[in-house]
């Protein structure tokens, strides 16, 4: 179909992720420091507003330009930003919950089931195998891992911490078999070329969500296991800031919004354990929060710009299904 609107990608729903994931941040720092608790429900609400709005223009897309919505279905690597479509339904019932908690927990079964389909439809598929190696990106753990981590964060707010417990397991174990697969191929494979390079900033969200499913579904109380998570979480953030030149190659592009999830969640989680009395968290709890909001400013400012400018959405072009 030639002469179409173009809609937004599936990735898209990597900006309200963040945003979301942000206002949850501010909501628990708020119990830490004296801040406005106006500030985070004002990012939440910001958050809720532009997922409403992908929500309806990613329907519209298999509406009105159903092969662009099939193709990138196929696609080996756009296919896996689909499911943040459901992840963030779920975290948007994470946020409504101190308003409405009938509208919470119908926003998590709807985003807890949408997320298990697709896992399982992704999944499946990659069990098949036939899949290029150079087609192996950080995207590999939306399905399985972050939407199992986000299921449980949300099911032990919801008072479900023995559902929230399978889902932390599901997504644990998917992350620890992901991510040898990934290690292998950056080790050995040929270096991501720049436009994947950004999809680095996912490596960051396993051990920084599995942080905060692991407190919501638990005790609350930070112990060994929980510092592990937050040790490599802090590696991973270390890594993408030593690698941070090599990756920012590629022009600034909605595709960064992959930092933000990762970002926010490692400054909750922090805060989440400063909050419980743990001493190195308590130094390191500021630190990552101003990180975390500096990143996501900066990446809202340039995707602004794009938006002003009219280069936020990829020129229409006829795609083939793979």
């Amino acid at each position: 179909m030639k002469g179409y609107v173009a809609f937004p990608p599936a990735s898209f729903f990597g900006i309200p992720l963040g945003i979301l994931g942000l206002g949850l941040a501010w909501r628990a720092a708020t119990k830490l420091w004296p801040l406005p608790g106006l500030i985070p429900e004002l990012i939440v609400a910001t958050g809720i507003i532009i997922w409403t709005v992908l929500v309806a223009l990613y329907g519209a897309k298999w509406v009105f330009a159903r092969a662009d919505a099939a193709a990138e279905l196929e696609h080996p690597v756009n296919c896996c930003f689909v499911g943040l479509g459901p992840v963030t339904t779920s975290l948007a019932g994470v946020a409504a919950l101190p308003y409405a908690r009938p509208l919470a927990i119908a926003l998590f079964f709807v985003g807890a089931a949408g997320t298990l389909a697709f896992a399982l439809f992704r999944t499946g598929r990659l069990w098949r195998g036939g899949r290029a190696v150079e087609a192996t990106t950080a995207v590999l753990y939306l399905p399985a891992v972050a939407g199992s981590f986000v299921t449980a964060i949300a099911a032990g707010l919801l008072g479900w911490p023995d559902w929230g417990e399978l889902a932390f397991g599901a997504g644990i174990f998917s992350w620890l078999a992901i991510e040898s697969v990934l290690l292998h191929r950056l080790y050995t494979g040929a270096p991501l070329p720049p436009p994947l390079r950004p999809t680095l900033g996912i490596q960051l969200a396993p051990p920084a969500v599995g942080v905060l499913a692991y407190l919501n579904v638990g005790s609350g109380v930070p112990d060994i296991f929980a510092r592990a998570l937050m040790g490599y979480a802090l590696l991973q953030a270390l890594l993408l800031v030593r690698l941070w030149r090599w990756i920012a190659e590629q022009p600034f592009a909605p595709s960064y919004w992959a930092f933000s999830f990762g970002a926010a969640a490692l400054a909750g989680a922090v805060v989440r354990m400063a909050i419980a009395g743990s001493h190195v968290e308590t130094v390191l709890a500021p630190i990552l929060f101003i990180a975390a909001n500096f990143v996501i400013l900066t990446l809202s400012a340039r995707t602004l710009q794009l938006l002003m400018s009219g280069k936020l959405l990829p020129s229409p072009a006829p795609t083939e299904a793979r």
